[in-house]
């Protein structure tokens, strides 16, 4: 299988468990690994034969605007999910950060799910 990434998408929103984080936008650092078969897109050097990175990055962004979560897990996994609905994808994984969250470290998940 082969990859598509994206790395450190930095996206707004208000999510989180504490009142503090529900009531203002905070960032999150979104990441993608999309497992598929990039041989032919390669080969024909068309963007029909792959996964528009547009479209797995509106994914991510509207999926951070339209719903507000208690948890990052939640958010990865309606990100997962759509990918793996939305796309040809066969293995999608999400990983999200929360770089604001603490002064010391940076707490974060990731998930993965295939087709």
């Amino acid at each position: 299988m082969d990859y598509l990434t994206i790395d450190h998408l930095v996206v707004l929103g208000v999510h989180g468990q504490y009142d503090h984080e529900r009531t203002r936008e905070q960032s999150f650092h979104v990441s993608l690994r999309v497992g598929t078969h990039l041989k032919r897109a390669g080969q024909s050097d068309t963007l029909a034969d792959t996964i528009d990175y547009d479209l797995l990055k509106r994914i991510v962004e509207e999926t951070f605007a339209h719903e507000t979560r208690y948890l990052v897990e939640s958010l990865a996994e309606t990100i997962a999910a759509r990918i793996l609905r939305e796309t040809p994808a066969l293995e999608a994984t999400v990983a999200i950060k929360k770089p604001e969250a603490w002064d010391n470290g940076i707490p974060g998940v990731a998930i993965t799910r295939r087709a």
